[in-house]
């Protein structure tokens, strides 16, 4: 009772700027204006953002399978990866991120959880950087402002910092290890856990030592995020005819770090109002910016549902069972910091 008492302590936060975005949205929007939009949108170009939604992922897929040095199949990451979206969109506290991590760690034998993990870090660390370039690279042409950068500058300079630290301590790992087992002395479990974590976590960060390697990545990465903007903008024509390729440039970034606000799982009505404001910089139809915003939510569902509900069944999981799995790690991880 207590856990499902803090569970809820956890994400009602969350929940309540969800809440609060969807009732402002309403407040300003007409729902039959959004209504009629989504019936005359261009579904010919919303078909090629929806297919492109698959190749997206696909790419993704190449992404993570570079930083993960091509040791597991293509075929077990593909799903994997779908999996970890489908959880994100459905499940709180980001589950996904840590729910890939498990569930390959499962299906790869050679790679465990901990050095799983520091390579989605690696991941979103530059996912948050190219989203700052993104909104950073829109924004003088959006506000008329010197110092409206300011904020994507400091975004974009904390990412890069932490990179480099990424770096300095895969660079520096033999040294890192003997520093926390000199702190984390008195501390017998702490050690015997934390040692054997780092360990792995430290052979995880080795691809950011191998240049190639991290070239390779980069340039998965931003083909990745390519194949995003040409869909958003292509969304963004089905309901705007006359839209310029900004308005998908400042919406994919501005959607990016709504994301990254504390919302309900899916970050519901955070993703929506951050492409409504993103839109209605260069349009005053909030009504139309909405009927876009669920059309791109579709598509953010479409790739991860299909292949991450394939991945479950062709596994014998399901969503619910995947998330008590992943507690009962949670909960087990608990219990040996404290044994």
């Amino acid at each position: 009772m207590s856990e499902s008492r803090n569970t809820i302590k956890r994400i009602l936060p969350g929940i309540l700027v969800s809440i609060v975005l969807i009732a402002v949205i309403l407040y300003f929007v007409d729902i039959k204006t959004t209504l009629t939009a989504m019936r005359n949108a261009n579904y010919g170009l919303i078909a090629i953002a929806a297919s492109l939604s698959f190749v997206w992922l696909a790419v993704r897929a190449i992404v993570w399978r570079t930083l993960l040095r091509n040791k597991p199949t293509y075929k077990d990451v593909f799903y994997t990866a779908g999996e970890g979206y489908l959880l994100n969109n459905f499940l709180p506290f980001r589950l996904g991120e840590i729910g890939r991590a498990f569930l390959l760690s499962r299906k790869s034998g050679g790679l465990t959880f901990a050095e799983i993990i520091p390579t989605i870090v690696i991941e979103r660390v530059v996912d948050l950087i190219i989203s700052a370039v993104i909104f950073l690279g829109a924004l003088p042409y959006v506000v008329n402002s010197e110092s409206s950068p300011t904020l994507g500058y400091v975004i974009g300079g904390v990412m890069l910092m932490g990179l480099a630290l990424l770096y300095i301590l895969a660079r520096n790992n033999q040294w890192a290890l003997d520093l926390f087992h000199k702190l984390s002395a008195r501390f017998t479990a702490l050690q015997r856990i934390g040692g054997s974590f780092l360990e792995s976590f430290f052979q995880g960060l080795g691809v950011l030592t191998d240049g190639w390697l991290f070239l390779r990545f980069l340039f998965w990465m931003i083909f990745n995020w390519i194949i995003a903007l040409v869909a958003y903008y292509l969304m963004v024509l089905a309901f705007f005819p006359d839209a310029e390729l900004l308005w998908a440039i400042f919406g994919l970034g501005m959607a990016a770090f709504g994301g990254a606000i504390p919302a309900a799982p899916g970050s519901v009505g955070t993703f929506e109002g951050a492409i409504v404001f993103a839109l209605t910089r260069f349009t005053a139809d909030e009504s139309t910016a909405l009927a876009a915003a669920l059309t791109m939510r579709l598509y953010n569902y479409l790739n991860s549902t299909v292949i991450g509900m394939l991945g479950l069944a062709s596994e014998g999981q399901t969503l619910s069972g995947v998330y008590r799995q992943l507690m009962n790690f949670r909960n087990k991880e608990k219990d040996k910091e404290f044994s």
